[in-house]
């Protein structure tokens, strides 16, 4: 199955975001986390923390826009616009509807990534709809779009954390093994999310969920 996602990873090239770019060839990939560096290095900043992995990989600047921080990358005919909400977490959905609007993107073309606390560290799973499983960035995101249909990508961190401290362990930066790690993760992380844009979204959950 990675011998399908690899043709597509051939040619690169970087862009701006276009007015005139066709809707059902941009993507809106939105990574939640919550801003300043009193948080950057944190699981729960998952989100911002793979968007930025793929800009720097890419060599993408990210501009302080409306509700968020913005970038794009054109990669085989499509646009990807890269989303940092700076909003706060449980306050993503805002930031999350402006753009969506904003650039005309229809909502099956966009994916969110967050962390889940049910996944074992670095594990992917990358889902079309569900609930929101206790996470506020998407509890949020749900209550302002009206709907559970919308794809996620989900980024496991673990739930190695003993009774009652929960939050301290989101919110806590990550251990040094985790850190060795992260590379080859993110790494993985950046190819499936441009499979989704490319491929598809089930050619995508095959390859990656799991991995």
């Amino acid at each position: 199955m990675l011998s399908i996602i690899k043709k597509f990873f051939s040619s690169r090239e970087h862009n701006t975001i276009s007015e005139e770019t066709d809707p059902m060839k941009k993507f809106l990939i939105v990574g939640l986390g919550n801003i300043g560096p009193k948080y950057a290095n944190t699981r729960h900043n998952i989100g911002f923390k793979l968007l930025d992995f793929y800009a720097e990989k890419n060599s993408l600047t990210w501009e302080t826009a409306k509700l968020g921080d913005i970038t794009s990358h054109k990669l085989k005919g499509r646009t990807f616009i890269f989303l940092k909400p700076s909003t706060f977490m449980n306050l993503s959905g805002k930031a999350v509807n402006y753009w969506l609007h904003h650039e005309k993107i229809p909502l099956e073309n966009m994916l969110v990534i967050t962390d889940d606390l049910n996944l074992a560290f670095g594990t992917i799973r990358i889902k079309t709809k569900g609930s929101d499983g206790g996470h506020n960035g998407l509890k949020d995101i749900q209550n302002t779009l009206q709907t559970t249909n919308y794809n996620r990508f989900r980024f496991g961190i673990s739930d190695a954390f003993s009774k009652g401290k929960q939050i301290d362990y989101v919110l806590g930066e990550w251990d040094e093994e985790e850190k060795k790690s992260l590379p080859e993760r993110l790494e993985i992380g950046c190819k499936a999310i441009e499979s989704f844009a490319l491929a598809g979204m089930n050619i995508t959950m095959n390859t990656f969920n799991g991995k």
